[in-house]
């Protein structure tokens, strides 16, 4: 398949299995789901939150060439950088809910939080650049939408304002990652360009996606 074909197939999957298709993020945006349960999602999700600065750490390591290492370093640093971290925006988010900060942080994983972070982590650093690379374009692709849409549930169902501190990581990614997905997708296309690289990265594709997806279940699962 040639680079046009490629991402075309990357866009069908992920459409497939687009997060917002998922009965947990649908019942949130038509306001369905206990405040508590957010809660829970909120101190759950954290731990990937917290996690994905490391990821793209672990993939830049992996790559060998610089211009795409410093496209990597600038998302690296809109999401560690400073007091207003993206992991910390997440925490005040978490804490808008009502979820207080150090249980947060000592929330113990589900299973399907387990196997989030540590299926992200063992792709990031797969010595395979274009795995890890795949799997964050993947995730990337999917934030700007799933954003709008949360924002849209917390002002409508609950109580979150324009400009409040529980908006706050989801206004920086509604708008932040549409600029990385189109930059990272046509990067993804020039990484890939042999037919074991294209199929390798599917198969990321495809385990970023399964475990974001059954995270949702897990939060189900356990809490609704």
């Amino acid at each position: 398949m040639n680079k046009n074909e490629f991402l075309n197939i990357v866009e069908e999957k992920i459409e497939k299995h687009h997060l917002l298709n998922h009965s947990f993020y649908k019942a949130w945006n038509a306001g369905e789901l206990n405040r508590t349960v957010i809660q829970e999602y909120a101190a759950q999700y954290f731990k990937h939150v917290s996690a994905f600065p490391r990821y793209l750490s672990s993939i830049h390591s992996n790559c060998d060439n610089i211009s795409i290492r410093q496209e990597i370093l600038e998302n690296l640093i809109d999401e560690e950088r400073g007091e207003e971290n993206h992991p910390e925006l997440w925490m005040r988010f978490a804490e808008g809910m009502g979820k207080n900060r150090s249980d947060v942080k000592n929330t113990t994983a589900i299973e399907e939080t387990k196997n989030l972070v540590s299926n992200f982590m063992k792709l990031s650093k797969d010595e395979r650049f274009h795995m890890g690379f795949s799997a964050l374009y993947c995730y990337e692709s999917m934030v700007p939408e799933i954003a709008e849409n949360k924002i849209d549930g917390l002002k409508k169902y609950y109580g979150a304002k324009k400009g409040d501190e529980t908006l706050k990581f989801f206004e920086v990614h509604q708008s932040a990652d549409i600029i990385h997905r189109q930059v990272i997708k046509e990067l993804l296309g020039q990484v890939c360009d042999t037919k074991i690289k294209k199929e390798e990265a599917l198969d990321a594709i495809d385990l970023a996606l399964s475990s974001l997806n059954n995270f949702l279940s897990g939060i189900e699962r356990v809490y609704c």
